[in-house]
């Protein structure tokens, strides 16, 4: 039988932190509250009011974190 050469796999990848993005025009800070499912957050924003948010992508946020929501008209 040939000996194993390799080590890892996909885990064994280098992890590049990515860069910290401040707020800008139409953007919030929240703390979400729940998470209702279905890619959505109830958030609490700075202001004081309550937001249904929509998370895009594969992003893995739990209650408690603190996130950066876009405002919408």
């Amino acid at each position: 039988m040939p000996k194993n050469k390799r080590k890892g796999g996909k885990n064994e990848a280098e992890d590049e932190k990515s860069e910290l993005v401040f707020k800008e025009y139409g953007q919030e800070y929240a703390q979400v509250l729940r998470m209702p499912g279905n890619g959505r957050s109830e958030a609490l924003c700075i202001d004081g009011t309550k937001r249904l948010c929509y998370i895009r992508g594969k992003v893995c946020i739990a209650s408690g974190d603190i996130i950066l929501v876009g405002l919408r008209d």
